[in-house]
């Protein structure tokens, strides 16, 4: 496994174990994983999404019944995060993206479109999402991107930039999920 994974892993184990307890029922928005065979090795009840496109498919999801919704590395590849965020019944939130990165353009793969990033967010700009769709930031986190021994000015500042924003939210108090559209405003 690369040294910038394994680290992504430690940090996102550590934050998680610092949240939220082992007994609650976790939706992790994403196939199963390494990761996610590692955590219910921690003892989490964690059900993996199938790889549906949640922009189009997320309704069956929205109302999962589980106590917390993760997502490590998936909102970016939406084109409308907004859309499910703000329809997530599940009380607690904790979710990880990339950040842009002012020095490299974002990910995108032309041979697979599900594997692009249609966002690679500001900080700012993901708090605002998650505080539009009603949820509220109760801790954060942010690391550069290990660069792996490779020589060049980006690989140099990749070690001092952050890549990766970590959030753990809760639904603010009061914040009625709002109804979904109809079909004819759609």
């Amino acid at each position: 496994m690369r040294e910038s994974l394994k680290e992504r892993y430690a940090k996102t184990r550590d934050f998680l174990n610092k949240h939220i307890d082992p007994s609650k029922q976790i939706l992790d928005l994403g196939v199963d994983s390494s990761f996610s065979q590692a955590l219910r090795a921690d003892g989490y009840k964690i059900t993996n999404t199938k790889g549906e496109d949640l922009d189009v498919d997320f309704a069956r999801y929205t109302d999962s019944g589980a106590d917390v919704v993760t997502s490590f590395e998936v909102f970016e590849h939406l084109l409308a995060p907004f859309n499910f965020l703000r329809s997530l019944k599940a009380p607690e939130l904790v979710t990880s993206v990339p950040l842009s990165m002012w020095f490299s353009k974002g990910y995108w793969n032309y041979e697979e479109v599900w594997d692009c990033h249609y966002h690679e967010f500001h900080k700012r700009q993901f708090d605002m999402l998650l505080d539009r769709t009603g949820w509220e930031i109760v801790d954060r986190m942010s690391w550069p991107h290990h660069a792996g021994g490779k020589i060049g000015f980006r690989p140099f500042l990749r070690r001092f930039v952050d890549r990766y924003y970590l959030v753990y939210c809760r639904r603010k108090p009061g914040y009625e999920i709002p109804p979904p559209l109809s079909p004819s405003a759609q």
